[in-house]
């Protein structure tokens, strides 16, 4: 039987490492791990999906998505013809966005984030005290693969400003009840994880390697 083959999309400027404890069935699933490109000029969010679609080399493959990772997956599924799309700890539409990036939206304030501050991690670490924090600095770092602000004043824009007002019925999303960016609150028709938060394809990667094979295969949970 051939294998299944799975792409996995990182989140907003995420390396592809936030997958390294996601472990599918070698003997079910192929696995192929997506990387950011920077953007063009001008380039829009369905163009730019377009193009990471060109990086897809399988017939019908099963695509997943984390965070922004998960919209430009969607935005994917409209130029190949897909088995499955499933995003994690992401949004199905707008709809599902928290008030506060509406208001973001509606004051523009999106524009005001230093994301040059998000870029200079090492100097975070000089001003940071006790281990914890320090840790925790080098763990945003593994996992931080874009040190581009183009692409992040990019990216918080096409997030912010993304215009699906209608969730695509065929999209399996899965999220954390303890999501921070995405409460659970505005999202509709999910399998909820008890105490996931935004960053559970880390912290709850063994519910995600018990259950991702079933869900792929559409079986019951």
């Amino acid at each position: 039987m051939a294998k299944i083959p799975v792409y996995f999309m990182p989140g907003l400027a995420a390396s592809p490492l936030i997958f390294e404890r996601i472990n599918l069935p070698v003997e079910q699933f192929d696995t192929f791990l997506l990387e950011w490109e920077i953007p063009l000029e001008n380039e829009s969010l369905s163009e730019y999906a377009k193009r990471i679609s060109a990086k897809i080399t399988h017939e019908n493959p099963v695509l997943i998505g984390v965070s922004f990772g998960g919209i430009v997956v969607q935005e994917m599924a409209q130029f190949i013809v897909t088995s499955k799309v499933i995003i994690i700890s992401s949004v199905k539409s707008n709809l599902e966005f928290p008030k506060r990036m509406a208001f973001a939206k509606t004051t523009k304030a999106y524009k005001l984030i230093p994301t040059n501050m998000i870029l200079n991690l090492e100097s975070w670490a000089k001003y940071s005290f006790g281990e914890t924090i320090n840790e925790r600095l080098k763990i945003y770092e593994k996992f931080l693969s874009v040190r581009d602000r183009g692409y992040l004043d990019w990216a918080i824009e096409q997030v912010v400003l993304w215009d699906r007002t209608e969730a695509d019925k065929n999209v399996i999303h899965i999220h954390g009840d303890a999501d921070e960016i995405f409460p659970i609150k505005y999202i509709s028709d999910c399998i909820v994880v008890k105490g996931g938060t935004h960053i559970m394809i880390l912290t709850k990667h063994r519910w995600l390697n018990d259950n991702l094979p079933k869900i792929i295969l559409g079986r019951d949970l």
